[in-house]
Order: C-alpha cells, then structure tokens, then sequence
C-alpha cells in the first residue's frame, strides 16, 4: 500500500556488525501457526511473549489470565490508559485489555503466489502474523527461521511441492545459505512503494533525543514526523566488552540495505539476537547502527536496543523513502551522502 505523507502522519501514532553464525536452533522452534488462529482481514496481535490480559487498560487493574507468547488474538480497539507511563498504548481484546509493549500488530493477508521470479529476485514482505521457512520446497523439510510479519527477504527462486503449493527460496546474506517460505504468506514489494517522498525537498533532517526517546523529522526547518523510537541505553565498555548504546553526535545517512539479517556477537550472551528480516535499514553510523524497523517490541518510548534506533515497520519504511540517498530496488546496499541525522 502507498501513503502519501499526509496519510501517513495521520497513521503515526539493531544493526551492529556481528560474525556469521549458525542458523537458529530448530529444535526449539515453535509449531507454525495454529489452524485454530483467527485469520481476519481487521487489525490482529501477535503475543511477541506471554504476558497478562487486565479487565481494564492500566498495569494497577486486575488480572484475569495469561496470554502465552505467539498466541494471535483479534484487536478490536486501541486505547489510551490513564496510567502515567511512557507508553499508554492498550489493546482490547475478546477477554480484556493487554498492553500494546509486547503485542506486534499484524494482519493475515494471503498472497496469490508466482512462478515468475525475475533472474535478480524481487523483495518479498511477510504478510501473514509468522510463518514457518524451511530447508527445503515442502511443508515436510526440516524448520529453519520463523518469518514474522513485516519482515522483508530477497527471493530468488520458486517451485511447487507436490501438492501444488508454491514455495519461494530466501536467499540470507549474512549466513550465505538459503531456506524456502509458503508463497502465499510472500507479498512482492514494488518499485513504486518505495519511491521517493517529497524528493523536491533539499533541506531534511533527522533528529533523535535520547532522554526523551523521540525521532522527528524536518523539511526546511518545519517539524512533520515526531513519534516515539527506542535507542540503545548504554555505551561503555566493561571488562573488555562493548556495551551498545546510540552514539550522540552529528551524522549523516550513508548506507540503505531493504533487508538485513541482523545477530550479536556472542552466542553465549544472555542479550544475544538473533533477528531475520530486519526491513528498511537506514545506516548512519560506522559502527553499523542504524534507523530500522523493529518485530521484536512494539514498546517505543524506552531504551531498549543494541545501539540502533527502532521504529515500527511502517515508520521506517517511511524514513527509508523519504530521506537520502535514494534506495533502489535490487539486493545490493545503496550508498552515497545523505540525509543528517541528528542524536543528543
């Protein structure tokens, strides 16, 4: 879907370099999507991990159960709490209220698949609430990443299982090996969705104010995007090890990538990550960080990346056309000087 700017501000409301390691634990991996899983048009949320549903939208309220991580539920509102928190986004459900930190929106879109792959590929978007990649072009091959919605990959390939179903092969940079994903949870992004916005526009800015948690952007001076993001909460170095945080300072856009599977660099670490599909990466910084979009929270307004600075998909993909340099559609990385970006 295109916005237009004006749209989308009505809508408004961890890239650091690592060492290649191996895929994720499959064993461990979570079934796929229930069959019993609402599959509504409306707006959906995925249980990002398990958290309480309150008769009413505040944290003091009662609780009447535990929603377990993964599970999709049906959104049937969004409401502001009383409660006085940096984040007082609520969601109603069929049962109560559950806070928005921990809840990705999602939808169930299904795609009517081709096996047409361009000799390049194209940029594929997920566009059901997670589906299931696998080894091999059929449901029976061994699990290997879960694709979460929004999440955007390069596909290279297409074939059909033997039960007709075609299959789409992602192509993972990082890893240099590939896995394959339903084609009709893969919907082909378009040259025209990430055109430029008010690319007429010389003087833009970006900036990001760690204490108050914010990311706004500017056109001539004149302020037109100003939500909430969450950047890295530390930067110093213990015993040796770096601990991330957002690097303050005066920046510029110099490196966009559609697509980019980002991990630490610790296996053993306790905040290891592990997250495929990061869309819409914005670097700008030599260290790697970078403005993208986030699955993995939806709790803006507090610190909580590894030096980057997270915005929801829709946010970032916005930022992604609208700044410089300009993205083109392909795999490889667009470089070039860009848009300032500002962090204090």
């Amino acid at each position: 879907m295109k916005l237009s700017r004006r749209e989308f501000l009505k809508l408004s409301g961890l890239s650091l370099a690592s060492v290649l390691r191996p895929p994720q634990d499959r064993r461990r991996l979570p079934p796929a999507l229930p069959e019993e899983a609402p599959r509504s048009s409306g707006l959906m949320g995925r249980a990002i991990k398990g958290f309480y549903i309150y008769e009413r939208p505040s944290l003091t309220a009662k609780t009447i159960a535990l929603l377990t991580a993964e599970t999709v539920f049906s959104i049937y509102a969004t409401v502001l709490s009383d409660d006085e928190h940096y984040n007082r986004t609520w969601y109603q459900m069929r049962r109560g209220f559950v806070y928005s930190g921990q809840v990705q929106p999602v939808r169930w879109e299904r795609q009517t698949p081709s096996l047409d792959v361009p000799r390049d590929g194209f940029l594929g978007e997920i566009t059901v609430p997670y589906t299931i990649s696998k080894t091999g072009p059929n449901a029976n091959s061994t699990s290997a990443f879960r694709f979460y919605y929004a999440t955007t990959y390069w596909i290279t390939d297409a074939q059909t299982d033997a039960d007709g179903a075609i299959w789409y092969k992602v192509y993972d940079e990082r890893l240099n090996q590939s896995s394959w994903v339903r084609g009709e949870h893969v919907r082909r992004v378009t040259a025209e969705e990430i055109a430029p916005i008010s690319p007429e526009v010389a003087d833009k800015r970006i900036e990001v104010d760690l204490a108050k948690q914010t990311f706004q952007c500017f056109e001539n001076g004149v302020k037109i995007l100003d939500v909430l993001t969450s950047t890295g909460p530390y930067l110093r170095t213990e015993n040796g090890k770096r601990i991330y945080g957002t690097p303050s300072g005066e920046w510029a856009i110099n490196l966009k990538r559609l697509t980019r599977h980002m991990a630490g660099d610790d296996f053993a670490s306790a905040d290891f990550f592990d997250l495929p599909g990061v869309p819409w990466v914005s670097y700008f910084h030599w260290w790697g960080v970078s403005i993208h979009g986030t699955y993995w929270h939806n709790d803006y307004g507090k610190p909580r990346s590894h030096g980057c600075v997270n915005l929801s998909p829709e946010t970032a993909k916005w930022v992604f056309r609208w700044s410089l340099p300009r993205a083109a559609l392909n795999r490889k990385p667009t470089t070039g000087d860009g848009t300032q970006v500002i962090v204090y």
